[in-house]
């Protein structure tokens, strides 16, 4: 912090001062102020000066400078202290809080909204749908809270008038899944009569000033707040010809927050009807508060009826029934007889005031449920969504002295006395407490405990709340005076009781009118009139009934307890004070069970000037603050203390003596190894059962290597975890492969014994197996199935073979190279008949002897060894003429001979065929191919024996099978017919 503001700035923790004592702290803190520095750390307690103007320190750019960072690592501010806050409750999984205190007008509320924004903007980085929807509406409340629960004071122009502590649940992920607004006190005396120079709360002139003509036309309201009893002295405020000049001078804008108050209420989820129905409300009570009573000798009636049937349409009730309930109270005798008794002019003006209290009251707690029933956590399971951790923001009424105060500001001071002694407790005295009782060397530091005051006023049978319930519990006519002579004979000799009875030389303070307490943050006189009937917060049945009777069912849910008939005995309710206590003492054992996180708001002076500090007037709230103090333990105290179990836990991967476990006797032993590899002796102390650190930067400095160990670490743990996996899945696949392969075996051995039964006869099977049906193999055979069929085929063919005649071995070799090259290219080729070769002779019977002669001497002078085809055809010649001729087709020549007497016109050698083509058809035409480019090209005659034969197949068998047999290759390739050089 010291590289990051410069010595002019001042010191930005006091804990750095050069001597603790009231005036350097007061000179550090107004050289802050006139520097624009408005925020200054105690230790991890924030101290904020309230700047009265915008400064340019908040937005997103501020938010990424603290997002994550420790507190000293950046200047004092309000991010820093919710972002130590938000990482202790992520990363031990703690619920923590921060308490924002300071008097009215040392900006509480504004310092919770900062609070608010910061933790919103740094969660959720996935941008979930549900978390965003709950950040919104968490966000939003403040809005509508600030609407109907703040006001205009003159120390605050938006002062809170009503407690509020509100919790923020967590996921394991540390986003927002929730939440839950509680509220303290509201000021409903505010609704009827405000102090000179004040305002109602904010909702009734935001509806006058910026609700629609046709709004306030429908609410039979006009847009002026000094035509209503309860908001012109507010009005009052600003002149009539510069209001709306005025409003934005002093920061009001009421037009234009009624717009966001309505569309924040839609954000949260409140329907039209919810809205219509609250503004109706509102408009009731300003309509109440212009309601006259008129005496007519002793009955007391309502002169105008149009008032009053404005009422009765807003609340959905009869006009009758709200004139009765406002001129006559129902009561029941002993002996169950129920009569009505009217009332006087003051007490129906006191009924009227109480009505529209109460209905205010009521609306701002619906609100409240309504936000609540919202924002609550759903479907929560711990086991299944882990822990849901909570932080916890405090912001309530400051510390209060009235030129007259009265019951509120009682309560009030007593609820700030009551976080004060939690801030003693927690900060000074348990810490103090815990050093000795760790053992660590201390010495001990004086602090005002301001316990007593909090005894005198919440003791038991003796402390001023049950002095006031005992005297609301009297029968009898009890005046606000008996109740103060008690108070005077019970507390008149305790020390911070006074009144002007035991000081009568005090003329600040009336008889029997005064009492004085001395508060830890001043001395206060508070007037006694109205006390008792405040305490009371009495309401006619009447009103009850009245309400809960509404046709209108926000309203009627507001009033459950208007159920009950007038004979119907309820029990005694508890005072209002009563009421206060047990919430308050409720809320402080809330935060007593969280981590706290302090913003200690100063009000610099009371004309809410940017500029004027005054001295006198932030030395006492410094002083009843005990900021001092605060200081003097922090100074000389430790910043940081955890048990030596979690401390190790945490750290112990940052040395090689403890990682990953231990052997020394104890954890402190170890919890000594790391300090001591570290170099952090002189900044340690060790306690019992505890490590105390004096610093953070030696905290961070841990942090900071354990968050560089960590990505080390995990990879590590995902190398062996990885490892791990892959050999249980290499374990897994050996064991499978195993399984399949005996799964295998047994299939194909199943499968070749069911080949071998089916197969075991076919020798003496006259097709040897052919009409045998193979079985279905296994997947893994498909495969070779093929082979085994094929060995199968070659059997059987060896086996029909071996069967065949040697002399008939040339014609089935012969067919079966037909076979191959014609199978499935034409229809028939002549398989079907016994293959002769040799036709010629019968094709021309007549000239028979003639080709036995000219074959003799053809093979005489050829040398060939037999005829492999001879027949009569059809050729063509090179004039495109066709002849007969006869064909002759030996192992070394084709011969094209004259018929009849079969003279050779053309002899080509065998070896200069190139290839052979038929037609798909049954026709008997064949060209065969030459190397010289003069192919033949005939038509195979079936001669005068046979008309009927196909040769075809014949020819092409034979020569292919000669073919074969001399190492020529076959190949079935379309060929061209060439004659004579010239394609045909």
């Amino acid at each position: 912090m010291a590289e990051l503001e410069g010595l002019e700035f001042g010191k930005s923790d006091f804990v750095l001062l050069d001597e603790v004592n009231m005036e350097q702290f007061m000179e550090n803190l107004q050289l802050r102020f006139e520097k624009g520095r408005i925020y200054t750390f105690i230790g991890e307690v924030v101290v904020s000066v309230n700047p009265y103007k915008q400064m340019d320190i908040y937005g997103k750019v501020a938010i990424e400078a603290y997002r994550g960072r420790e507190l000293y690592e950046n200047p004092p501010h309000l991010y820093a202290v919710a972002d130590a806050a938000y990482k202790a409750m992520k990363r031990r999984a703690k619920d923590t809080c921060i308490v924002i205190s300071g008097e009215s007008g040392a900006g509480k509320t504004e310092a919770s909204k900062y609070i608010m924004q910061y933790i919103a903007a740094i969660t959720n980085p996935n941008q979930r749908e549900e978390v965003e929807s709950v950040k919104n509406v968490l966000l939003k409340s403040n809005c509508v809270l600030e609407a109907f629960g703040n006001a205009k004071t003159n120390r605050n122009d938006n002062s809170s008038r009503f407690g509020k502590y509100m919790d923020i649940n967590f996921n394991f992920n540390g986003d927002p899944t929730g939440g839950h607004i509680n509220n303290y006190l509201l000021e409903k005396s505010r609704v009827v009569q405000q102090h000179a120079g004040e305002r109602n709360f904010h909702s009734f002139y935001q509806l006058l000033r910026g609700g629609t003509d046709d709004m306030l036309s429908n609410l039979h309201l006009q847009r002026n707040p000094e035509a209503y009893v309860y908001s012109k002295e507010g009005a009052s405020v600003i002149t009539v010809g510069h209001a709306e000049e005025e409003h934005q001078k002093l920061g009001f804008n009421d037009g234009s927050l009624h717009k966001a108050v309505l569309s924040a209420m839609k954000v949260i989820g409140f329907t039209s009807e919810e809205i219509s129905s609250i503004y109706k409300i509102i408009a009731t009570i300003l309509l109440l508060g212009n309601l006259e009573f008129e005496c007519d000798g002793e009955i007391v009636q309502l002169p105008g009826a149009g008032s009053v049937s404005h009422v009765a349409e807003l609340t959905g009730t009869e006009p009758e029934t709200v004139s009765k309930a406002l001129l006559y109270r129902t009561v029941a005798t002993g002996g169950g007889e129920v009569i009505e008794k009217g009332h006087n002019k003051l007490e129906a003006c006191f009924g009227r005031d109480a009505f529209a209290k109460a209905l205010y009251e009521r609306l701002f707690a619906w609100i409240v449920g309504r936000i609540n029933t919202v924002i609550e956590v759903k479907n929560y399971n711990p086991a299944l969504h882990g822990k849901n951790t909570v932080i916890g923001v405090l912001d309530i009424y400051g510390f209060e002295i009235f030129d007259n105060n009265s019951f509120e500001q009682f309560c009030i001071n007593y609820c700030n006395e009551k976080l004060q002694q939690l801030f003693i407790e927690l900060i000074l005295q348990q810490e103090q407490e815990e050093y000795h009782r760790e053992g660590i060397t201390w010495q001990h530091i004086e602090y005002f405990n301001n316990q007593i005051i909090v005894d005198l006023v919440e003791q038991l049978h003796k402390g001023i709340i049950s002095i006031l319930d005992e005297a609301c519990l009297t029968v009898g006519k009890v005046t606000d005076t008996v109740c103060l002579e008690t108070m005077n004979t019970k507390l008149g000799q305790h020390p911070h009781f006074t009144s002007r009875k035991h000081c009568p030389t005090d003329k600040t303070m009336d008889f029997q009118r005064h009492f004085r307490i001395r508060h830890y943050a001043g001395d206060v006189t508070y007037s006694i009139e109205g006390f008792l009937d405040k305490n009371k917060d009495p309401l006619f049945q009447d009103f009850k009934r009245l309400m809960y009777n509404s046709a209108d069912p926000v309203l009627k849910e507001m009033w459950p307890d208007g159920q009950l008939s007038i004979t119907e005995v309820t029990k005694r309710p508890l005072t209002a004070a009563t009421l206060f206590k047990n919430s308050i003492i409720a809320l402080v054992e809330n935060l007593a069970c969280k981590e706290p996180y302090y913003v200690r708001c100063i009000k610099p002076n009371d004309v809410k000037s940017p500029v004027l500090f005054d001295d006198a007037r932030c030395r006492h709230q410094v002083a009843y603050l005990g900021l001092l103090e605060n200081v003097r333990v922090r100074r000389a105290g430790f910043a940081y203390r955890q048990p030596y179990a979690r401390f190790l836990q945490r750290y112990k991967m940052t040395c090689e003596y403890t990682w990953p476990n231990h052997l020394m006797d104890t954890d402190r032993e170890a919890v000594e190894a790391i300090v001591t590899q570290h170099g952090f002796e002189g900044d340690v102390a060790y306690g019992h059962t505890k490590l105390f650190v004096r610093t953070p930067r030696s905290l961070f400095t841990l942090e900071q290597e354990r968050a560089a160990l960590i990505p080390i670490l995990v990879l590590f743990l995902q190398k062996v975890w990885r490892g791990a996996l892959a050999r249980m899945r290499c374990r897994r696949m050996r064991a499978i492969y195993a399984i399949m392969g005996c799964y295998k075996r047994y299939k194909v051995k199943s499968h070749f014994f069911e080949v071998e039964r089916r197969f075991a006869s076919v020798r003496s099977m006259a097709d040897y197996g052919k009409s045998v049906e193979w079985p279905t193999p296994p997947k893994v055979f498909c495969m070779r199935l093929t082979r085994l069929t094929h060995v199968s085929f070659r059997w059987r063919a060896r086996r029909i073979i071996k069967n065949i005649p040697p002399s008939d071995m040339l014609e089935v070799r012969a067919k079966v190279a037909a076979m191959e090259a014609l199978r499935g290219e034409r229809p028939d080729w002549g398989f079907g008949r016994a293959w002769e070769r040799d036709y010629l002779p019968k094709d021309c019977p007549q000239s028979s002897s003639n080709f036995m002669r000219a074959s003799k001497d053809l093979k005489s002078k050829d040398q060939y060894s037999q005829i492999l085809f001879s027949g009569s055809v059809r050729m063509l010649n090179w004039f495109n003429n066709t002849k007969d001729r006869g064909l002759v087709i030996t192992d070394k020549h084709i011969y094209k001979l004259e018929p009849k007497k079969y003279k050779v016109h053309k002899k080509i050698p065998l070896d200069s065929v190139t290839g052979l083509s038929v037609t798909s058809d049954t026709d008997q035409v064949v060209a065969l191919h030459t190397a010289t480019q003069d192919d033949f090209l005939v038509y195979l005659q079936r001669g005068e024996l046979c008309p009927n034969q196909d040769r075809i197949g014949e020819l092409v068998g034979t020569l292919c099978d000669h073919f074969k047999r001399n190492n020529r290759i076959i190949s079935e390739e379309s060929l061209e017919v060439v004659v004579r050089g010239r394609g045909r």
